[in-house]
């Protein structure tokens, strides 16, 4: 047997109205204009023959009819709102976190902390996939992504993890070779290792430390700065890193900076994900978590 119900937009329209006491409120609260809360209810008055509210210079205020409606309204709202809370818990994904970033990061940075993340989240499956391409939140199936910008996003749906900061680190046996490594212009004599993704990080550190002579394009050149500082363990060469990859190594002294400068650039590494639509608990926590583990390892 078909339900007989009235439209169900006009009915949210009412409920809202009803619940804030001002057509403006649920007009905020329901993302429209206040002339459309306004039709809604028009239209629902005429579905119904009732007249709902009473409309004077001071405002609405429901009528008897109208107090009785929104009385059995809530409750079957209520009820609607409730059980899909409870399938929403039911459903696996609803904890499964959904992580895209570039692989230097996921090796050097995330997963040696990711342990501390299931401690305090253990119901939190997390899937972490690899890619230096931006996230396209409309066909990805990602709720996190991390990637490294130049400048600060603009709009919402970011959040600063940290700043950039460039400097050479190479193995301490270098420094016991020939030929030396003494100031920056002996890197001419170096090979110096890079990551095809970053193509001028050497560019700047050099400009800076007043050594822009050198020519860049020699060394050793990776698909990513993972292998690179592999390659600078491994006595292959100067690598310019990003102190926040390094910090392990260099407390460990598995990697040394031959050099004091350190260079700061204008770009950083930049959280994202969907502002269009509300955020889910889990995305929320692993925001709270990262953000608070960022702040600790640049401190």
């Amino acid at each position: 047997m078909t339900r007989k119900l009235p439209p169900l937009n006009a009915l949210r329209a009412f409920e809202a109205a009803a619940r804030c006491g001002n057509f403006t409120r649920a007009a905020q609260e329901l993302f429209v204009t206040q002339g459309a809360v306004s039709r809604h209810i028009a239209t629902l008055e005429d579905w119904l023959g009732v007249q709902l509210f009473e409309r004077g210079r001071h405002g609405i205020r429901l009528t008897p009819a109208g107090e009785r409606y929104f009385a059995s309204m809530r409750v079957a709202l209520d009820q609607i709102e409730h059980g899909t809370r409870q399938l929403q818990q039911q459903s696996p994904d609803e904890w499964l976190l959904r992580i895209k970033l570039p692989p230097t990061f996921a090796i050097r940075w995330l997963i040696p902390r990711l342990a501390r993340f299931h401690a305090l989240h253990p119901r939190i499956d997390v899937q972490i996939t690899t890619s230096h391409k931006p996230t396209d939140f409309d066909r990805d199936d990602i709720d996190v992504s991390i990637h490294s910008e130049p400048s600060p996003p603009v709009g919402p749906g970011y959040r600063l993890l940290f700043r950039e900061t460039l400097l050479p680190v190479c193995a301490p046996a270098l420094l016991r070779r020939e030929p030396p490594l003494e100031q920056p212009s002996d890197l001419a004599h170096q090979a110096l290792l890079s990551s095809l993704n970053r193509p001028h990080d050497w560019q700047t550190w050099l400009a800076a430390a007043g050594a822009p002579g050198i020519d860049t394009r020699r060394g050793l050149q990776f698909e990513n700065a993972a292998m690179a500082y592999q390659a600078a363990a491994e006595e292959l060469g100067v690598m310019v890193g990003l102190l926040a990859f390094v910090r392990d190594d260099l407390a460990s002294g598995r990697l040394i900076a031959p050099f004091d400068l350190r260079v700061p650039t204008e770009g950083g590494y930049f959280m994202a994900w969907r502002a269009d639509r509300p955020v889910p608990q889990r995305v929320r926590d692993f925001e709270s978590w990262i953000a608070a583990e960022a702040a600790t390892s640049e401190a």
